[in-house]
C-alpha cells in the first residue's frame, strides 16, 4: 500500500461564506436563551418592546431612570436591615471579642 492509500483525504478548509452563513440548532437555542434573558432583565426595568422600537433613545433614557430608582431603594431596604442586624449581631460580636481577649495568655 502506499501512502496516498493510507491516508484519509483533507477537508477543503471553509470560505468566509461558509463559516458565516454556518448556523447551527444550538446556536439557535443559545440566541433565543440569551433573548429570553435579556427580555427579562428589560422586562424588570419596565421597557416595552414598543416603545423601544419607536423611541430608542427615550425608551433607554426612562429605564436609566427606573434602574437608579431602583437602585436607591435597594440601598435604603439594605440599609434599614445592616442597622436592624447590626443591633443584635455587634453586642454579641463586642462580648465573644471580650471573652476570646481575657482568655487568651499572654506569652
Amino acid at each position: 500500500m502506499t501512502e496516498s492509500e493510507n491516508s484519509t483525504p483533507e477537508a477543503a478548509p471553509k470560505t468566509r461564506l461558509q463559516r458565516l452563513l454556518a448556523v447551527t440548532p444550538g446556536d439557535l437555542l443559545r440566541v433565543a436563551l440569551i433573548s429570553i434573558i435579556a427580555g427579562l432583565v428589560l422586562a424588570a426595568f419596565r421597557v416595552d418592546p414598543r416603545n423601544l422600537w419607536v423611541d430608542f433613545f427615550g425608551t433607554i433614557a426612562e429605564a436609566w431612570q427606573e434602574f437608579l430608582r431602583i437602585s436607591v431603594d435597594l440601598v435604603g431596604w439594605s440599609f434599614d436591615y445592616l442597622i436592624l442586624g447590626a443591633i443584635l449581631v455587634v453586642p454579641i460580636w463586642i462580648v465573644i471579642h471580650i471573652v476570646r481577649a481575657l482568655g487568651k495568655r499572654s506569652p
